[in-house]
């Protein structure tokens, strides 16, 4: 009895892997070129606590654009500056930037090292964030991650 609750599991695992791997394979095939581009940056670092970024620059129609950031953190201790970039997906108008985003599909890590993350907000832009700082993985806060123009 107890190995067809355990196969039940399996199966339950299984599929919702297959739907987040579907999700994302789906977005990736059709968000084509990005709209903008985003720089963040970090201020310093709390001993255990991680951090929320300060800032960063939104690179949209040519012109770049201060942006105030909020939720998004790493883990890791000792360090005290980190960087990320983005590229930006559905930005139809500027101020479509503004908003809290929450993570769509699963966080990876890549090549080296770079965690990288998938965010979403209520205007419908996508933001595909990856890591310039070795070793350093991206995480959204749980009350998401708060982005606007200063």
């Amino acid at each position: 009895m107890q190995k067809a609750g355990f196969g039940r599991l399996m199966v339950c695992v299984v599929v919702a892997a297959l739907l987040v791997f579907v999700g994302a394979h789906a977005f990736a095939a059709k968000k084509g070129r990005p709209d903008a581009t985003i720089a963040f940056k970090s201020g310093s670092v709390a001993a255990g606590l991680g951090f929320s970024w300060g800032g960063g620059t939104l690179t949209y129609k040519g012109k770049k654009h201060e942006v105030k950031v909020q939720g998004m953190s790493v883990g890791k201790v000792g360090i005290t500056r980190a960087t990320a970039t983005g590229k930006v997906y559905n930005l139809k108008k500027l101020e479509d930037i503004n908003g809290n985003y929450v993570g769509v599909g699963a966080g990876a890590t890549l090549g080296g090292g770079a965690g990288a993350v998938t965010m979403k907000n209520q205007n419908g832009v996508v933001i595909e964030v990856v890591s310039t700082s070795k070793g350093l993985g991206i995480a959204i806060g749980s009350g998401g991650v708060d982005i606007n123009l200063k």
